[in-house]
């Protein structure tokens, strides 16, 4: 809506972009990802625009130092950039823009319109470099967020602020997963980061997974794996900008990165191209710090909240891997995807005796508890000697926690089980929990 204080903030945000006072210096070298030049007087973060040859700059960032040269990493295709080509500061760090007018649309990792529906209605432009919120100043996650997921209403209850890891392997059903989640949550808005994706996948998730219903209430933030790894890195900053202005207008959002693993890939490709020494598997220093200031910019704010889904690409099925042991140890909770369980035809494939969700406790009543409790039990206590059952070694009646999670076995799977179609609301969900927790008692034979 042109109302004219919408207006004049829209033309104060395009009058802090511009750059009365350009700096200008030269390229001198270029190796490998990184463009080094001279004459510039720059600061880490630091925007700047390299002329090329087809006369279209190219956007750059200040990445680091070198014997009195400017690091920067180009924003896009390197083509058209040759010796002494003029390279001038926009002396403001990297901006995404923000506001309600984000709400359906799907944007590039810089920010800009990439589905065809005409320019933006920005309201602000904010830099992407945030804090994340005070710990003193976080309220306390009170609220369960329902997802009309079974598995996760009922044994990995999540709350509204709260960061959930989900990990796999490829091909487990991780996307599957998230656009149910983005459909049916009980979110104001989502904002969805898709980092590293195949270009095939875009779409499949966008019209299969998300749907026009998830789209109509969400943001899309895209980077695909072709892009530069600069693009992928400020993709996933982009999102969380626009998740923080809605979050900090008092909505509840749903966040959700695909994935993290190519985001800490983009970080470890600038490190070791700047000369960051390999640290474990050739990860650099810079990507563990990077992890927790991203992933802690999301959770409860004094008003509104940010609840993230985050996922982990698991190398090999290795869940102890680099990147999954310092983002589980970030995270309030972590959910296994089973390639097992997948295998079986077993969806969503949650192997929930390895998930855990740490602000459940505080979120339940004791009835829900205690359903929770009892079909764990169950499902460890079914775990333990699933192999003497198949092949016929367990004698029924010889242990009375054996026989009563075998009983329950049953309706405890299909519990588990639900296509993407299904939605259940959270008393549903605990109805169908009672009962798959405590089954008639079997007929005595005559």
């Amino acid at each position: 809506m042109n109302t004219p204080s919408a207006l004049f903030s829209r033309h104060r945000s395009a009058l802090n972009r511009l750059n009365p006072l350009a700096i200008s210096g030269r390229v001198v070298q270029v190796v490998g990802l990184t463009v080094d030049a001279m004459g510039l007087n720059c600061q880490i973060g630091e925007v700047c625009q390299i002329e090329t040859s087809n006369r279209t700059p190219l956007l750059a960032e200040v990445i680091g130092f070198r014997n009195n040269h400017t690091l920067l990493m180009p924003l896009g295709n390197m083509d058209g950039i040759q010796p002494d080509s003029t390279v001038r500061s926009v002396s403001r760090a990297f901006q995404a823009p923000v506001g309600m007018a984000m709400v359906g649309r799907v944007l590039n990792g810089l920010g800009e319109p990439i589905d065809g529906k005409g320019a933006l209605e920005v309201e602000e432009w904010v830099s992407t470099n945030q804090t994340p919120p005070h710990p003193l100043q976080r309220s306390a996650i009170s609220q369960p967020l329902v997802t009309g997921i079974r598995a996760l209403d009922g044994l990995l209850t999540c709350g509204k602020g709260q960061r959930m890891g989900i990990f796999a392997g490829s091909g487990v059903g991780k996307s599957t997963l998230l656009g149910s989640v983005a459909r049916n949550a009980s979110s104001d808005v989502a904002v969805i980061a898709l980092i590293g994706e195949r270009g095939r996948e875009v779409r499949e998730f966008l019209e299969r997974d998300l749907g026009p219903e998830g789209l109509a209430r969400s943001v899309i933030v895209v980077s695909t794996s072709d892009q530069p790894a600069l693009v992928r890195l400020k993709a996933a900053l982009v999102a969380m900008t626009i998740a923080e202005r809605f979050r900090d207008s008092g909505q509840d959002v749903m966040f959700m990165m695909d994935s993290v693993t190519r985001y800490a890939m983009a970080q470890r490709e600038i490190g070791l191209s700047i000369g960051e020494p390999p640290a474990s598997k050739g990860y650099t220093p810079s990507v563990f710090a990077m992890l927790p200031r991203l992933l802690e910019r999301a959770g409860k704010g004094e008003r509104g909240s940010i609840t993230g889904f985050f996922t982990v690409l698991v190398e090999g099925d290795d869940f102890n891997e680099p990147i999954c042991d310092a983002v589980r140890g970030i995270l309030d909770g972590h959910i296994i995807l089973s390639r097992a369980l997948a295998a079986r035809n077993h969806y969503p494939a949650i192997d929930v005796l390895n998930s855990v969700s740490r602000v459940m406790p505080a979120l339940i009543q004791p009835q829900h508890k205690e359903y929770a409790s009892l079909a764990r039990k169950h499902l460890a206590v079914y775990e333990k000697v699933r192999d003497l059952v198949n092949i016929g070694a367990y004698v029924s009646g010889s242990d009375p926690e054996v026989d009563a999670a075998l009983q329950a076995m049953p309706q405890l799977t299909r519990f588990l089980q639900q296509t993407s179609a299904e939605v259940n609301d959270l008393p549903e969900t605990l109805r169908i929990l009672q009962s798959a927790t405590h089954p008639p008692a079997p007929k005595e034979q005559k």
